[in-house]
């Protein structure tokens, strides 16, 4: 029913109320639909892996939104920290730095593990770093590290066993 007051049509108050529920109702979960701030997602799960005689800290992005933001908007890395990459399935795969803040290299991996080759990736940059071959795997971790630490061809990341054994 409209109410006329003053010249103008107004809704009765009831009616109006339950817009403002149903708008805030809408608003709550856009805003859980879309995650935190910046399309950042939650904690990532971590995982332990060894590359040569070096223990890596691995945060695991092993979901498209995780790939997806990646390292970007972070100041930092632990030493002996970075991210790794798990892919459904061998593909040729690319990097990219968009609204990523500091240097990294990445070190591409085949489905045993095998090192396929390690791009040098420049901050805030959109040029496209990829594998030589299908890879599985992609670990990014602080720019030089990959060559400070001796890795090079015939390296085999160890620990992705444990990746069989999680949930997706």
């Amino acid at each position: 029913m409209l109410y006329e007051k003053a010249g103008y049509l107004s809704l009765p108050f009831p009616f109006l109320a339950a817009v403002k529920r149903f708008l805030a109702a809408c608003l709550a979960v856009a805003l859980l639909v879309a995650g935190p701030a910046r399309g950042q997602v939650g904690p990532l799960p971590q995982v332990e892996l060894s590359l040569g005689m070096r223990q890596i800290h691995a945060e695991l992005a092993d979901n498209v939104p995780a790939r997806m933001q990646g390292l970007m908007y972070r100041s930092s890395l632990a030493p002996n920290s970075g991210m790794l990459f798990v892919y459904e399935r061998p593909a040729m795969e690319c990097m990219w730095m968009k609204n990523t803040l500091i240097p990294l290299s990445v070190a591409f991996f085949d489905q045993a593990g095998r090192l396929i080759n390690i791009e040098q990736m420049q901050p805030q940059t959109e040029d496209s770093h990829c594998a030589e071959r299908p890879a599985s795997y992609a670990l990014e971790m602080e720019q030089g590290w990959f060559a400070r630490s001796g890795i090079g061809a015939g390296a085999v990341l160890l620990g992705l066993d444990q990746l069989k054994q999680r949930p997706r």
